[in-house]
């Protein structure tokens, strides 16, 4: 299974929250993950980051902040050079999506845990 470097956007260390069970599932099923938040704590054993660290070889971020919280990351996401940009429920973003489809990333209205449990967490790769 290639490495798709994944972050996480919008990390708590709350567990009723979405992004928490993603980080986690991501993790256990051998993806490198990191959870990028603003509030201190860990998910699972791995820290949240509370820094918008310039990554090296971020294949997906996964979306968990509404269209309005996100627009401070724009600049840092489109930094990352990921290859997609998945916006979960909550977080579809037309202003964002065009902003990283004029830079040749993909992007998907989907949500990360249907698609890992699905198993099309990589399939979604364009032919």
């Amino acid at each position: 299974m290639p490495n798709l470097k994944t972050l996480v956007l919008g990390a708590s260390p709350n567990p009723a929250r979405y992004a928490y069970t993603a980080t986690q599932r991501l993790d256990n099923e051998g993806y490198e993950v990191i959870p990028l938040g603003i509030k201190e704590g860990k998910i699972g054993e791995i820290n949240i980051e509370l820094e918008s660290i310039v990554w090296e070889n971020i294949h997906t971020i996964t979306i968990y902040l509404s269209a309005e919280r996100q627009k401070s990351y724009y600049d840092y996401m489109l930094s990352l050079k990921p290859q997609r940009l998945i916006f979960n429920p909550g977080a579809e973003n037309p202003e964002l999506a065009a902003l990283a489809q004029a830079q040749g990333i993909e992007t998907i209205e989907a949500c990360t845990l249907v698609m890992l449990s699905i198993g099309n967490y990589e399939v979604m790769e364009k032919e």
